[in-house]
C-alpha cells in the first residue's frame, strides 16, 4: 500500500481568519488524497481541531500577538514586540526542522508564519498581503515582507489577478515576485437560498483587548435595534454556549457547518473589515457593515477600498453607532465572481520527480 504524502498546514494565529482559509486548503488536499498535518497555536489550533478531529496536530510557539487599547499605538507596540516575534520565528525554524526530521514531510503550506519552511522541502507562503501598509514605513514594511516570501518557492495570493478584485493594493504590485501565483478567493462557505432567520447578524473576531472593546460596545448599542439579532463573541471554547436575551441570540463561537447557514440565513452583517470575512461575504453575495480593527493598517484600508466602490459602508469603532445600519441600502453589497481554482497543478509542487 502507498502512503499518502504528508503536507504540514501551518496558519497563522492572529485572529481566526488565517486559520478558517485554510479550511478549503485542507479539504482540497484530503480530496486529491494528500494527508495533511495541522500546525498552528491557541485559537487556530483549537477552530482546526474541531473543524478536523481526524487529522494530526503540531502545536507550534506562540507569538502572542496583541493589540494597544489605543489605535495609535498598535505600530509602537508591534515594534516593541519585534524581539519576542523574532525568537519566536527562530523557535518555529528549529520545531519545524526536528519534526521534517522525524516525520517524512513533502510539502509545507504557511500562512503567514515566517519560520515554517525549509530549504529541503517545496515551501509556499499564502498571503494577501504583498504591500504591508504601515503608515509612513510602508515601503520598509512591505519590502521586509516581500523578502520573506521569496524564501519561499511559491506564494499563493487569495485573490483575483486583475480587476475586480478583493484586495486592491495589499495584494497587487508593480515588482515581480516570480514565484506568485493568484488562486482565487479563499471561502469554506457555499451560497444557500435559506429563509432568513435574523435582521442582523454580528460576528466578532480579532486579538484582545480590541475585540472585547467592540463587543462591550454593540451590546449596548443593540438595546436600540428592533429586530432580531445573533451575536457571535467569537471566543473559541470547549463548549458551545448560547443565551437568548430580548432580541439577541448569542453564540461564544459557532463551527463552519453553523456559520455558513447563520449568515445564508441573515440579511445584514456586522463585523470587522478582516480579508478572510471579506472574502466569505463575497462568496456568499452578502451585504455588510465593516468596522476596521482600531489602529490596524490593512483593515481600515479595506473598509475604506469598499466603501469607495459603493459595496460596503464601514465606520471607526469609536464613532458607530447603530443607525449607521441603515446606511447599507445605498450600497451594493458584495458580488461574487466564481473560480476554479486549480489545485491539481497548485499540488503539483508536492508531487515530486
Amino acid at each position: 500500500m502507498i502512503s499518502k504524502k504528508r503536507i504540514l498546514v501551518a496558519p497563522l494565529n492572529w485572529g481566526l481568519g488565517h486559520a478558517t482559509r485554510c479550511i478549503p486548503i485542507i479539504d482540497a488536499l484530503i480530496s486529491h488524497d494528500f494527508e495533511p498535518i495541522i500546525a498552528s497555536d491557541g485559537n487556530a489550533l483549537e477552530l482546526l481541531k474541531k473543524e478536523f478531529s481526524n487529522l494530526r496536530f503540531l502545536e507550534l510557539p506562540s507569538y502572542n500577538i496583541t493589540y494597544s487599547k489605543k489605535a495609535n499605538g498598535f505600530k509602537l507596540k508591534l515594534i516593541k514586540d519585534s524581539p519576542h516575534l523574532l525568537k519566536t520565528i527562530k523557535k518555529e525554524k528549529k520545531l519545524i526542522k526536528a519534526f521534517i526530521t522525524t516525520e517524512k514531510i513533502s510539502g509545507i503550506i504557511s500562512d503567514n508564519r515566517f519560520g515554517v519552511r525549509h530549504k529541503s522541502v517545496p515551501s509556499v507562503f499564502i498571503t494577501h498581503q504583498l504591500r504591508v501598509l504601515s503608515g509612513n514605513t510602508t515601503w520598509f514594511s512591505s519590502k521586509l515582507h516581500q523578502e520573506i516570501i521569496k524564501k519561499f518557492d511559491e506564494c499563493w495570493v487569495p485573490d483575483y489577478n486583475g480587476h475586480p478584485n478583493l484586495s486592491g493594493e495589499l495584494g497587487h504590485i508593480n515588482d515581480t515576485i516570480k514565484s506568485l501565483k493568484y488562486i482565487g478567493p479563499l471561502s469554506r462557505f457555499q451560497k444557500q437560498d435559506l429563509p432568513i432567520k435574523f435582521d442582523l447578524l454580528v460576528i466578532l473576531s480579532g486579538p484582545e483587548p480590541q475585540r472585547t472593546l467592540l463587543q462591550d460596545k454593540l451590546l449596548r448599542d443593540l438595546s436600540l435595534f428592533s429586530g432580531e439579532v445573533c451575536f457571535i463573541k467569537g471566543i473559541l471554547e470547549r463548549d458551545q454556549l448560547i443565551s437568548k436575551e430580548k432580541n439577541l441570540t448569542i453564540y461564544n463561537f459557532m463551527t463552519s457547518g453553523q456559520l455558513e447557514e447563520t449568515i445564508n440565513s441573515s440579511t445584514l452583517i456586522l463585523s470587522r473589515s478582516g480579508y478572510t470575512s471579506i472574502m466569505d461575504y463575497a462568496k456568499l453575495e452578502k451585504k455588510a457593515f465593516l468596522i476596521p480593527t482600531p489602529g490596524q493598517f490593512e483593515q481600515e484600508y479595506l473598509a475604506k477600498k469598499l466603501k469607495s466602490e459603493c459595496i460596503a459602508p464601514s465606520a471607526n469603532q469609536d464613532e458607530f453607532k447603530i443607525g449607521m445600519l441603515n446606511d447599507i441600502m445605498a450600497y451594493s453589497g458584495f458580488k461574487n465572481h466564481p473560480v476554479d481554482t486549480n489545485y491539481q497543478s497548485l499540488f503539483s509542487l508536492f508531487q515530486g520527480k
